[in-house]
């Protein structure tokens, strides 16, 4: 049984476009997004020299989109574009734009709005850049993990690496609209930390949800109750203001980018991406020097599949995205068309659990679904590999779970070594399910 028949892969599209650009007559289109202070990531491709202006288009824009949400990012040089397709792009991207959801939300994260500059030479493109610093899988000295998740803190203190101390206490961040709550939260476990410690800390790292820039939470589900007009004064600096308050430097990262690093440290190598496939498609990425570069990773957003028919994700209104192929809402939108109806009472939880059971009752239906999931994760990861660089990807998440998992993970994996891809997949229990979010934190 084949489902979703008219997905098209990005990876299979972006090859074929620019296999036709090639024997058309290509030009090159190279990008440089700037991401932060120091920080530049680059992409180059090519075009259609001439003509097709639409296609050029299509595929250009797409290309942003990716960038956009996988690195992130508040202005584009580009070299390649003519004055029309940069128009276009910019007009795209733009408060009243096709993309304004896109705009508006790099706006809130970066504070400025979405630019885009052509430069006349390659040369002229600003160097790629990274100024993050490598992670310390030793945890030299005394340090503090702080793990700040929806329902629960976690805290760890270690010397030389080895835990003295580990805490997790219940809280409730996204129902409290008073920031101090949330600070006297943090305080309370990073103080009991240090007492573990005698009162000395030489470093603090932070594992968080949310989009971390410039080690500020920008935006994040855990403090959506705090009023906007206060958000900036008291959220932003809410683990920088930990810096001179214990007299050490601290780090935070998202907690996509903590559980690659815990994978990074158990294959005892860089060069992984984490892909956690449950209520929607979370990453987080390690490179090859073991840094995590503060990449976005907002991997729901970014287009996976080139059909233009594609399902339509409801935030956005984006269609092809990847949160509607690597999460629940894959399994749940694929039930219909391989003919198991689903109680539409229940919560996408439970109808995920509902074809997971008919999966592990050996149901072909249910076997095709995770079928067709592992073929989408084997195009993605081919896909990704395009931006960025590793070889080991390492999937989580509730998707990947029981005999339904073990189809998708076989699939993928067979597509992956026919296709003759470098990337292969690891599973956590082997190692990163058994480092916690807050002991991977005090590494940072």
């Amino acid at each position: 049984m084949m489902l979703d028949k008219n997905y098209y892969p990005m990876y299979l599209y972006a090859r074929d476009f620019t296999d036709a650009a090639v024997k058309a007559g290509e030009k090159p289109f190279e990008i440089a997004l700037r991401r932060g202070e120091g920080e530049v990531a680059r992409y180059s491709t090519v075009l259609y020299a001439e003509g097709h202006d639409d296609e050029n288009f299509a595929y250009a824009e797409r290309i942003i989109k990716f960038l956009l949400w996988a690195y992130g990012g508040y202005k584009f040089y580009i070299y390649g574009a003519d004055k029309k397709l940069l128009n276009r792009l910019s007009e795209c991207y733009s408060d009243m734009g096709e993309r304004s959801f896109d705009y508006k939300f790099m706006k809130g994260v970066y504070l400025r709005g979405l630019e885009f500059e052509a430069v006349t030479s390659p040369d002229k493109l600003p160097a790629e850049s990274v100024t993050a610093a490598p992670a310390a899988p030793e945890g030299a000295g005394k340090r503090i993990g702080f793990d700040a998740g929806g329902s629960d803190r976690k805290v760890t203190a270690c010397i030389n690496g080895v835990p003295v101390y580990e805490n997790e206490t219940i809280w409730h961040p996204k129902l409290n609209s008073d920031p101090q709550y949330h600070i006297d939260g943090i305080h309370e476990s990073v103080d009991a930390a240090l007492e573990a410690l005698g009162g000395e800390v030489d470093a603090i790292g932070v594992s968080t949800a949310g989009i971390v820039v410039d080690n500020e939470v920008r935006v994040a589900s855990l403090f959506r109750k705090v009023p906007e007009e206060v958000y900036a004064e008291k959220i932003f600096p809410i683990y920088k203001n930990l810096a001179a308050e214990y007299g050490c430097p601290v780090k935070v990262a998202n907690d996509g980018d903590v559980a690659a690093l815990a994978g990074a440290f158990g294959l005892k190598r860089g060069g992984v991406l984490g892909i956690a496939m449950g209520t929607s498609l979370a990453g987080g990425y390690v490179d090859r020097d073991m840094r995590i570069r503060g990449y976005l990773n907002e991997l729901a957003f970014v287009p996976v599949d080139a059909n233009r028919e594609a399902a339509a994700d409801e935030w956005s209104g984006d269609r092809g995205v990847g949160g509607m192929y690597h999460s629940q809402d894959a399994v749940i939108r694929l039930a219909p068309e391989a003919g198991i109806e689903l109680d539409p009472s229940l919560t996408p939880a439970e109808k995920l659990k509902v074809v997971q059971n008919l999966a592990e009752e050996g149901d072909e239906r249910a076997a095709a679904i995770f079928t067709r999931l592992g073929e989408y994760a084997a195009y993605t990861l081919m896909w990704f590999n395009e931006f960025y660089d590793f070889d080991k990807a390492i999937f989580l998440g509730r998707v990947t779970s029981g005999k339904g998992g073990d189809t998708l993970i076989s699939t993928a994996r067979e597509l992956l070594k026919k296709e003759g891809s470098a990337v292969t997949i690891e599973l956590p229990d082997e190692m990163s399910r058994r480092l916690g979010q807050s002991f991977t934190a005090t590494q940072l």
